[in-house]
């Protein structure tokens, strides 16, 4: 079946009506999560992942996208009212969102913010429909060396990316490593480390792995501070809406973002935030209205929005086609395939076209819905942003357990869940990185196989590991992913300071 025949099947397995009402709730219940603040879009998805387990792939994938780009919007809404923004890649988003509310144009934030989103959102389903079969297809040549090479790579990017220390980056990835290690040994079936107990003879669930490090640890980090109640949000006084020539005005700042939040998404590791304030740097550089940035500036706000919603498509492609997650979120949602039973490569675009087109035309489909929810739903959003942290603790407590338990109804799970919520907090106060013992997790059995069996086809000689112009090419990229933590640090100063 040709591409375009997968696209248009895929939009009408996209539209049924199960599709859209979960798409509708999810898209809902990630903004309420984005709005939040001190939760992440990486938390909500993880939280909500054991929810799909009953639904098929397709219909899985297109809740937890649907989730995630409401996060990432959700978090805009909470950083022009309270000026708080509710997740990390909102806070160009306050800059200037926030100085709209004080002059009384809340709404008018809101709504662009809303706009912006949604074209950055859109624009880059573009790149995720034409660059993932292309990838997908250069996959096809990789062999055992070349998927050793490949988790090598995935490890060093993210882990020295999303770290302030390459060092401390590195470690996250290699107590992942670690725990992978945990059950049965996938070449010759001996136990390891598993301490006599039946449930971890396929290792550690990843689902369990993934709530107790981005959500119990959450919990953990809110639980130790002071219970405060959030500040009152701000009033929607002014109309909903934009103009034409608002519209026409921000178009080039918005398609300048978009390009910016794309490659920054592709880029494994870099992550929304970044996006987001060099979409404001770009919007304050190119604008024609400079006098209004620092006093509110509609520029500004859809620079942030569009870059950082942008990078949800972006990341995806790495993801889908490499098993190579663009940032955390993307790394939970490479946890939901692999729980489903599909594995990031070639073979969602050739065995599980389908099903990845499907989600294509769902991850499309969401833009609109998250348009029309943000537009619709401003006031109601206003008012969950300040729920208390009184309200918010025990509530995603009782969600984490019971999101464990019913992965398979057994407690053992359960304490897995709370064990790796301990390691989740005690990773973020020694600086360390979730996401990269996450990638360590997932990626530690693919390059564990593809090592010893490419030294069994060469009788144990490593040099098979340097047999193909591929390996090369990846062994540079690892040494590139070890280097790039020092060019991100210098690039996102550079950004934030100008």
């Amino acid at each position: 079946m040709d591409t375009l025949a997968l696209m248009g099947e895929g939009f009408i397995l996209a539209l049924s009506p199960l599709n859209i009402l979960l798409m509708v709730l999810a898209t809902a219940i990630g903004v309420s999560i984005g709005c939040l603040p001190g939760l992440s879009a990486a938390m909500g998805v993880a939280l909500l992942l054991p929810v799909t387990f009953g639904m098929s792939p397709s219909t899985g994938l297109i809740v937890l996208g649907s989730i995630y780009c409401g996060a990432i919007f959700g978090g805009s809404i909470s950083a022009i009212l309270i000026h708080t923004p509710g997740t990390p890649a909102s806070a160009a988003t306050a800059i200037e969102g926030y100085q709209l509310t004080i002059r009384g144009k809340a709404a008018k934030a809101l709504t662009v913010a809303c706009f912006a989103s949604f074209c950055g959102g859109l624009l880059s389903c573009i790149s995720l429909y034409f660059f993932s079969p292309l990838l997908a297809t250069l996959a096809l040549q990789f062999k055992s060396p070349e998927y050793f090479w490949l988790s090598l790579f995935g490890l060093t990017i993210i882990a020295g990316v999303a770290s302030k220390s390459m060092i401390k980056g590195l470690m996250s990835g290699v107590i992942g490593l670690l725990i992978s290690t945990i059950g049965m040994d996938p070449m010759e079936g001996v136990e390891r480390f598993m301490f006599g107990m039946s449930t971890l003879y396929n290792g550690i669930d990843t689902t369990c792995a993934l709530i107790g490090l981005f959500s119990m640890s959450q919990i953990l980090i809110l639980a130790e501070k002071r219970i405060k109640e959030r500040a009152e949000s701000a009033k929607l006084n002014d109309r909903l809406g934009l103009s034409f020539a608002e519209i026409k005005r921000l178009s080039p700042t918005i398609v300048r973002s978009w390009l910016i939040g794309n490659i920054i998404g592709i880029l494994p590791g870099a992550g929304a935030s970044i996006a987001s304030f060099m979409g404001y740097n770009e919007a304050r550089n190119f604008s024609k209205h400079k006098e209004e940035f620092g006093n509110g500036s509609i520029d500004g706000v859809a620079g942030s929005e569009a870059a950082n919603n942008a990078v949800t498509g972006g990341s995806l492609i790495p993801t889908l086609t490499l098993g190579i997650p663009g940032e955390s979120v993307t790394a939970v949602l490479m946890g939901g395939l692999i729980i489903h039973g599909l594995q990031p490569g070639p073979e969602l675009f050739t065995t599980y076209a389908n099903m990845t087109y499907t989600f294509f035309a769902g991850f499309v489909i969401i833009q609109f819905m998250m348009l029309a929810i943000g537009l619709l739903g401003c006031k109601g959003f206003a008012q969950i942003a300040k729920l208390s942290d009184a309200i918010l603790i025990p509530s995603i407590f009782v969600l984490c357990v019971v999101g464990s338990y019913a992965i398979h109804n057994n407690l053992v799970e359960v304490c897995i869940m709370f064990l790796f919520g301990i390691l989740g907090y005690l990773a973020r106060k020694f600086d360390l990185n979730p996401a990269a013992i996450v990638l360590g997790l997932i990626l530690g059995p693919i390059g564990e196989r593809g090592l010893r069996r490419s030294l069994m086809l060469n009788d144990g000689d490593p040099s098979i590991l340097f047999s193909t112009p591929l390996c090369w090419i990846l062994i540079i990229l690892c040494v590139l992913g070890v280097m790039s933590p020092i060019v991100m640090s210098k690039l996102e100063k550079k950004v934030q300071n100008q």
